[in-house]
């Protein structure tokens, strides 16, 4: 749940951004936040044993890989001993006997969770599913959304994926609440600077909402609005809120000492400029019982000083490294789960994989280039993984290429966008656009010479002329005697006759006249004989 009503306070501040606005980023993922979202968003059409929470995972992944995104998938450890009321109240077991007769929380241990449970089962599933990606996981030692900010905060990771908004309470600085696939992408993001710019709410500030609305941690003041909680926070300053809370509790939330009712609250009219006291009145025990400084102090130290794993700790150095693909793993996977054939697994993700080496190989040579090297692309260390352009394509209005991989078992070709080619392998599309321009040239008909057709008729009735005569004359000839046209432009000015001239009585084997047949246009005429 997080804090109540803080998404609504931070709604001025909310960012919807393309998805490629994570390329190349590393960003943690609250695991079960992603599960519960598509667990109710595939609910109302599916049941759990269709795994349809789980296909939805595997495709949001793939999204990311593409981008070159470095994912960490990160799980809840155990139950805080502070929020054990939240957490049975949540499961319908009522909560607020668990702890009241405990008068400090420190002497309960937490506690752990279910593991054998529906909700644990999915969870083992996602995470692997990941690791068959290559997806790290770290498990949490409690809160989830906790162990992100962590990481986050440390600047080990870009952004955190999750919907829990006391992440921010935790020292998250860059939130990614949801993630939407269709047209093109997007995430919807809170950055905790423009919370501070717009809002005037530091950490500090956002922690004094949670005792007062209410959170995970602890039930709130009965009686007191979002908005007249935003207003008193104000007043008094993100500097010094939690000091003032730590030596009086929330007395500045109750009227002034002039006041002789007790149970009357502050209540500010956020309609007027200036902050107005109201009085509203409210059983009196559950006044002293809400605003005593101690029972807040505890809540203060588990936002500010939550259970983690530090950032130099083994686990935190285990997932920031790097891990295969495992091919053969995850068609098991997709198998068993969706029903899908090697196939159909290595048709939706080895193009993403493709894709994210190739940002990999681009991020390479940006970073040659912003140390002055300009490194000729069959110099580098590094194959590039395109062997070679096959033609141009546009997908949904985007320019795309077309391409051939190489070191990619099982992907011959995709389709992948020009921009992420022209980062990569420009020397690509310069040769492909030379190959294409030579080729179009070879394919261009050459124009036929004009040709005088009033000589050329002139000269073939000459050569007929004298063909008749040489036949009137060649009564005496042997049958073999043959007449060899000289070169003449035909008509269709488009071919040259082959020619050859023999003398007339010129003596040929049946053989040669084959032979020469087959080179020539030849005139064999007909003698008085009656042979050729």
């Amino acid at each position: 749940m997080g804090v109540k009503n803080l998404w609504d306070i931070l709604e001025s501040c909310k960012k919807t951004l393309p998805l490629h606005h994570l390329q190349n980023k590393r960003v943690c993922i609250d695991l079960s936040c992603w599960i519960v979202q598509l667990q109710n968003a595939t609910k109302p059409h599916s049941s759990i044993n269709l795994h349809f929470h789980l296909r939805g995972f595997f495709h949001r992944l793939r999204a990311l890989l593409a981008l070159n995104c470095t994912l960490i998938l990160v799980t809840d450890g155990s139950i805080p001993a502070i929020k054990f009321s939240a957490y049975r109240r949540r499961l319908g077991l009522g909560g607020d006997q668990v702890v009241r007769d405990e008068t400090n929380l420190k002497t309960v241990l937490p506690l752990r969770r279910n593991m054998g449970s529906e909700f644990s089962c999915m969870i083992k599933e996602a995470k692997a599913l990941g690791a068959a990606l290559g997806i790290p996981c770290l498990d949490g030692i409690e809160e989830a959304e906790a162990q992100c900010a962590l990481l986050n905060s440390e600047s080990l990771c870009d952004g955190c994926f999750t919907s829990d908004s006391d992440i921010f309470l935790f020292g998250g600085r860059t939130v990614y609440r949801d993630i939407h696939l269709g047209d093109g992408g997007y995430v919807i993001c809170y950055e905790m600077v423009d919370i501070e710019s717009k809002l005037g709410f530091g950490r500090n500030s956002l922690i004094t909402l949670a005792l007062i609305l209410g959170s995970d941690y602890s039930q709130g003041v009965h009686g007191l609005g979002r908005e007249a909680a935003c207003q008193i926070v104000k007043s008094i300053g993100d500097a010094t809120v939690l000091r003032q809370i730590a030596s009086e509790g929330l007395a500045f939330a109750r009227k002034s000492k002039g006041s002789q009712k007790q149970g009357e609250v502050l209540v500010c009219d956020t309609n007027k400029e200036n902050i107005l006291v109201q009085k509203r009145n409210i059983n009196a025990a559950n006044v002293q019982d809400q605003l005593k400084g101690d029972k807040f102090l505890e809540v203060i130290n588990a936002y500010l000083k939550p259970k983690c794993h530090s950032a130099d700790s083994e686990s935190v150095h285990r997932v920031l490294a790097n891990y295969p693909f495992q091919r053969t793993k995850l068609q098991e996977i997709c198998a068993q789960y969706f029903g899908w054939t090697a196939e159909k697994t290595d048709e939706y993700i080895l193009p993403k994989i493709a894709e994210r080496d190739l940002r990999r190989f681009a991020n390479l040579r940006s970073s040659s280039s912003k140390l002055g090297l300009q490194v000729p692309l069959l110099e580098i260390p590094v194959t590039c993984p395109v062997s070679a352009i096959v033609k141009p394509r546009k997908v949904q209005g985007r320019e795309c290429f077309e391409v051939s991989w190489k070191n990619v078992d099982g992907l011959k070709s995709s389709i992948v966008p020009a921009d992420l080619i022209e980062s990569a392998c420009p020397e690509m599309i310069a040769e492909f656009e030379e190959k294409k321009a030579q080729e179009k040239k070879c394919n261009r008909k050459p124009k036929a010479k004009k040709s005088d057709n009033g000589a050329a008729t002139r000269e073939v009735e000459r050569r007929l002329q004298n063909l008749l005569l040489d036949i009137e004359l060649g009564t005496n000839a042997t049958p073999s005697t043959a007449i060899f046209h000289e070169p003449v432009r035909c008509s269709n000015d488009l071919e040259m006759v082959p020619s050859l001239n023999l003398r007339r009585g010129v003596q040929l084997s049946p053989g040669e006249i084959k032979e020469l047949d087959s080179k020539y246009v030849v005139s064999w005429h007909r003698m008085a004989s009656g042979s050729y």
